[in-house]
């Protein structure tokens, strides 16, 4: 198994409420994690959490409203300190790209509220799909409940007519070529549409 050299997390963001803030900073340290805290102006917080061995990630956090927000950029190489980041990532719903770096390649990962969405092998000769979300029950009855189709075949038929009404009151032969060239355009994607 390929040995993880470091995780590096872009343009990441996570929220939490104070009181889940204070439940982490409760269970962050462990023999191997210690943090602090530093109150900056406006509401900021800045959480630093260090593992023994002297590596540190910083934890900006603005307040908003009743909700903390943090944008997360960095890299991390200890394990002990990833392992306390990628829990506090997944706990707390992150959303943005979380790289994976071994020897030679990256796994890239793009989360959204806290789940995978996808999954990309990165190597020097190009990027490879290795898992896509797919949609969900609740996205796949949000689509079949969705009328958007059954609109755009009215609006197709409704387009129909009004050629069909132009074409019966032409008599030049260019204008009716130009009109039946339309139609048969507008068909085939009526047709697809209602497939």
């Amino acid at each position: 198994m390929a040995q993880r050299l470091a995780t590096e997390y872009v343009k990441a963001t996570l929220q939490m409420t104070e009181f889940q803030m204070k439940q982490f900073l409760l269970t962050a340290d462990t023999c191997f994690i210690s943090h602090r805290v530093k109150i900056l102006g406006g509401g900021e917080q800045e959480i630093v959490l260090e593992e023994a061995g002297g590596e540190e990630v910083h934890l900006s956090f603005q307040q908003r409203g009743s909700i903390y927000v943090c944008a997360l950029s960095c890299t991390i190489v200890n394990p002990h300190l990833n392992n306390a980041i990628r829990k506090l990532f997944v706990t707390y719903k992150g959303s943005g790209i979380v790289n994976r770096i071994y020897q030679g390649f990256s796994m890239v990962y793009v989360y959204e509220n806290g789940s995978v969405r996808r999954i990309s092998e990165v190597t020097p000769l190009g990027s490879k799909l290795v898992y896509q979300h797919k949609h969900s029950l609740v996205e796949m009855m949000r689509l079949y409940k969705s009328d958007a189709i059954e609109r755009e075949i009215e609006s197709l038929r409704v387009t129909i007519d009004s050629l069909l009404d132009q074409r019966n009151r032409l008599y030049r032969d260019e204008e009716i070529r130009e009109i039946d060239l339309r139609l048969a355009h507008i068909t085939r994607k009526l047709f697809e549409w209602e497939a």
